[in-house]
């Protein structure tokens, strides 16, 4: 048996956690709630299922005005990532508003508006304390991903039970574990279309330029233009100040809106064959820091491709080989795009010779930078409605998940309403029937 089945095939069982997952929280048989739900690869329902109800005293069940789908979601629906069960709940970025509250919140109250982390940090932890909260030790009870990594990673929202099992947000209502550390109160001054993106998208994108250590005048290199790439861009922009910054994606439209709004200078990799060449012509010297924003289902040669298909890799290096082939001579790379397991031909000659320095970013620790990314948005130094094409019904989910995956030219971030949801915004998109 080869490397990655026998990664999927692993039947440990479950360690146990400080909060209660999918499987085993309490329902409401009184309220009923639509849920995009996970049946097979490709294979997505909206259903009527069962509210959640209070399981833990420090549990919030959060009526849902607004939520979307992320490119780490198309990693779930192409059935990527192991430990995903039929009827799990999808959907990690989540806006709405405090319905019931565990007799332990005191952060949070009925009535509230507010932006849920898609981590489940537990708060207590030495993790935790240390603001490390997607390494929270407490809310994973993945043996397996125990056993792969040599240790476990936090529980996250509308995932695999690999991260834990929590059911998402892709749904009327959801349950929120450790609300007390999992939820932001949001000002009325930042309408839904901005706040729900404060739960991921947003933060994600800014702890991958922090991480990554880059500084004011640096030329930055960034592959791969989904929503946290193009974010990437605008923060390198507006607030960490790039002198240049080198775009790297497949997508005209994508290549032309950072372009246009954030001065980047855009390579196409379709018709740019040598892509390290093409850089060097941009910049003979070399990048001082590039960030991989594509991740690990995007293949390009041949050899990787038929490597992914018949299971002897489960991730490609190939965007990695890229970026250390493009940076200088003790420069960095930092890796916020999704990678689960094992990859072949990695280039670890070049991260030795010339002395790079590869930054794991991580699962973002959202709450970290919840005060910063916060304090930017306000300010409008920060606008995630630039890059926020559409807006669907939750009934649509699933189609929606096709369009993404196309990589339809015309979408690039969804808001996705509720019947709970307010109006749009002025500015923002109008209600759209993905079928037409």
């Amino acid at each position: 048996m080869n490397a990655a089945a026998n990664f999927a095939q692993d039947k440990l069982g479950a360690h146990p956690t400080s909060a209660s997952n999918q499987d085993t929280q309490n329902t409401d048989p009184n309220l009923k709630m639509l849920a995009c739900v996970w049946l097979g690869k490709e294979k997505l329902e909206v259903q009527e299922l069962d509210a959640p109800a209070i399981t833990d005293p420090e549990d919030a069940i959060v009526k849902v005005t607004g939520t979307s789908v992320c490119g780490s979601d198309l990693h779930l629906y192409h059935g990527d990532v192991v430990q995903l069960k039929k009827g799990d709940i999808l959907g990690h970025e989540m806006i709405g508003i405090v319905e019931k509250v565990g007799k332990h919140v005191i952060n949070v109250k009925p009535g509230d508006r507010v932006v849920a982390s898609f981590n489940v940090a537990c708060g207590k932890c030495n993790y935790c304390k240390r603001q490390l909260y997607t390494s929270c030790d407490t809310t994973n009870d993945s043996n397996l991903q125990q056993r792969l990594y040599g240790m476990r990673n936090a529980g996250s929202l509308g995932n695999s039970h690999f991260s834990g099992g929590f059911a998402g947000g892709q749904a009327e209502y959801s349950r929120i574990p450790f609300s007390n550390t999992n939820l932001l109160k949001v000002p009325d001054s930042i309408p839904d279309e901005k706040a729900l993106y404060l739960g991921d998208m947003i933060p994600t994108s800014y702890h991958a330029v922090w991480d990554t250590g880059c500084q004011e005048n640096e030329i930055i290199g960034v592959f791969g233009l989904g929503p946290i790439g193009l974010s990437v861009v605008q923060w390198l922009r507006n607030v960490f100040k790039a002198a240049r910054i080198i775009v790297v994606d497949n997508v005209p439209e994508r290549l032309h809106l950072a372009q246009i709004h954030w001065d980047a200078e855009p390579i196409n990799f379709k018709e740019d064959q040598d892509i390290i060449k093409r850089i060097f012509d941009l910049v003979p010297e070399g990048l001082d820091r590039a960030i991989d924003c594509a991740g690990f289902r995007y293949t390009k040669s041949l050899l990787h491709k038929i490597e992914h298909a018949v299971g002897l890799e489960t991730d490609s290096p190939e965007v990695l080989n890229e970026c250390l082939r493009a940076v200088k001579k003790f420069g960095t790379v930092g890796i916020i795009a999704d990678y689960t397991a094992y990859t072949n031909h990695f280039l670890v000659g070049a991260l030795m010779e010339k002395g790079i320095r590869l930054i794991g970013c991580g699962q973002a620790p959202i709450q970290r930078h919840w005060g910063a990314c916060l304090e930017y948005v306000e300010k409008g130094l920060f606008d995630p409605t630039t890059i926020l094409t559409n807006r669907y019904p939750l009934e649509k989910t699933p189609q929606i998940y096709k369009l993404f995956d196309e990589k339809d030219a015309g979408v690039i971030k969804v808001f996705i309403e509720t019947k709970f949801s307010n109006k749009p915004t002025v500015g923002t998109p109008a209600l759209d029937d993905p079928d037409e």
